[in-house]
């Protein structure tokens, strides 16, 4: 399975350079997503394609104003393109945009007590499974989204106590 990840951030906070650095540095974050499309079993017969965009608060809060209509900061925002007709134009198989405040992974890790690396990984995969079509809104949906969530996150390691 080939992707394509465009992974930038425009959050310049001293404290998360070190997490910055270990993503940039290694496939760690690439293998992640290529399981979780392998558990999903997401397939294509061409390359896929996801942005991701590290931000902080203050700017998601504009995107969760201007996209969604709500004037408050949040954790990750996806834009599903298979939702559209965007996704089957260009080289790759286009499956969206997730953009994630990595203070608002940093609020809830310690909200938590969670790690940040496990936050991170579960907002990501929160984000990654709304672009494969998940969603939260009737209570019988969210139960599912919320068990996948965790079966992934257990494939891991990343488990509630760490």
């Amino acid at each position: 399975m080939d992707i394509v990840i465009d992974l930038t951030h425009d959050i310049n906070i001293e404290e998360f350079n070190e997490f910055l650095d270990k993503l940039y540095e290694n496939n760690y974050l690439e293998s992640y997503i290529k399981k979780v499309l392998e558990l999903e079993k997401i397939v294509s017969d061409r390359p896929f394609y996801i942005s991701i965009l590290l931000t902080d608060n203050k700017n998601i809060q504009v995107v969760n104003r201007d996209f969604r209509g709500k004037d408050s900061p949040t954790d990750v925002i996806s834009f599903a393109y298979h939702e559209t007709e965007d996704f089957d134009i260009g080289p790759y198989d286009t499956l969206g945009d997730i953009i994630i405040s990595l203070e608002k992974v940093k609020e809830q890790a310690y909200e938590y007590n969670h790690s940040f690396e496990r936050e991170f990984y579960y907002v990501l995969t929160h984000g990654i499974l709304h672009i494969l079509g998940y969603d939260h809104i009737e209570e019988e949906d969210k139960k599912l989204m919320r068990k996948r969530e965790e079966e992934i996150l257990s494939e891991f390691g990343y488990t509630r106590d760490n």
